[in-house]
């Protein structure tokens, strides 16, 4: 069975291979559709072989095995894929910058949700002091880390007091077949984004 890792891997391959679909002019679109398809087989292979071991090994029914299952690294990601995870990106969001804040904590920095739109995050920084250089990336790559790791489905994340933004590649397939816009989410204390809850 593949590791969290190799799994990870195929996810941002898939990503990829589709955002080179779009790309393409339709004579080169063969090859890749076929490595899309078989790059497919084998994610989702691995995470309802992972769902069925899951399901074998606990006792847990109804509600509390599906939390089980949103929390596993890898059927987890399988469910965000097809945007069935049983939490909503705001709340993914929200339990990252708690992981992180311990961590942060100790840097004399804290971190908050600052808003939501159409899978763009914002996180606002508040540092004692200013965090330049080696200090910058560390509080960037702390935050990434959480935030990928609960919530790769997210589009971009911006780390307001902090320069640049990330993008994490990730692709559900709600997103490949939506034809309007998702609404927008703000958290308790939004910068100004305008959506509907």
């Amino acid at each position: 069975m593949a590791s969290e890792k190799e799994f990870q891997q195929k996810l941002r391959q898939l990503g990829t291979l589709v955002g080179e679909l779009d790309r393409m002019p339709g004579s080169g679109s063969t090859v890749a559709a076929r490595e899309l398809v078989q790059l497919l087989m084998e994610v989702h292979g691995t995470g309802l072989e992972r769902l069925l071991e899951l399901v074998f090994e606990s006792s847990a029914k109804g509600e509390t095995m599906i939390g089980i299952l949103g929390r596993d690294p890898i059927v987890g990601n399988l469910l965000l894929l097809y945007s069935l995870h049983p939490e909503d990106m705001e709340t993914r969001v929200l339990k990252a910058l708690d992981a992180a804040g311990a961590r942060l904590r100790k840097l004399d920095c804290e971190v908050e949700l600052a808003g939501i739109c159409d899978g763009a995050v914002q996180v606002r920084v508040h540092a004692s002091g200013h965090t330049r250089g080696s200090a910058d990336k560390n509080l960037r790559s702390i935050v990434e880390a959480e935030v990928y790791n609960m919530a790769p489905d997210v589009a971009s994340l911006t780390l307001l007091g902090l320069e640049e933004e990330a993008a994490s590649g990730f692709v559900s397939l709600d997103t490949l077949l939506k034809n309007s816009p998702a609404p927008c989410l703000l958290a308790a204390h939004g910068v100004g984004v305008n959506g509907t809850d």
